[in-house]
């Protein structure tokens, strides 16, 4: 079986969330979700989510499709953002359509440390306008 990561922060999860994790887990058997830490999303985002990473793990552990959701690593540097891939070791990595990821640095990580796996972009996507995080937070506050 092989075992697919995904990743994200989650704040606030919606469908498209949903799709991108129902298309991460049609790559492979099993399905590991690494939840962005607090710390991590105000570095990468510049802002503080707006629920736990507690809360959002829960939430995320609880969909169905799901069969693992951790926590990520805590970060010193944005390329520690990695390292949770040397403890589960996936055969898989799926990024999202959205995902600052730079696929050619996390594929030379991924080969300096011994780690075969293959990276997919999630391309599907729904309306950005209803199916965002921050857009849905941008509606919240107008109503």
């Amino acid at each position: 079986m092989k075992t697919v990561i995904a990743f994200g922060s989650f704040d606030i999860l919606h469908r498209g969330h949903i799709l991108y994790l129902d298309e991460a887990k049609r790559l492979g058997g099993r399905l590991v979700v690494v939840i962005a830490r607090d710390e991590s999303v105000r570095m990468f985002k510049g802002k503080r989510p707006f629920f736990d990473e507690r809360t959002r793990r829960y939430m995320v552990g609880s969909l169905r499709v799901v069969d693992q959701a951790v926590l990520g690593g805590k970060l010193s540097k944005p390329a520690d953002i990695y390292r949770i891939f040397l403890k589960h070791r996936p055969d898989i990595i799926a990024i999202g359509y959205d995902q600052r990821v730079n696929v050619a640095e996390l594929k030379e990580w991924l080969a300096a440390h011994g780690i075969a796996a293959r990276v997919v972009r999630i391309r599907k996507k729904l309306n950005e306008e209803f199916y965002k995080s921050s857009a849905i937070k941008r509606r919240i506050a107008s109503l």
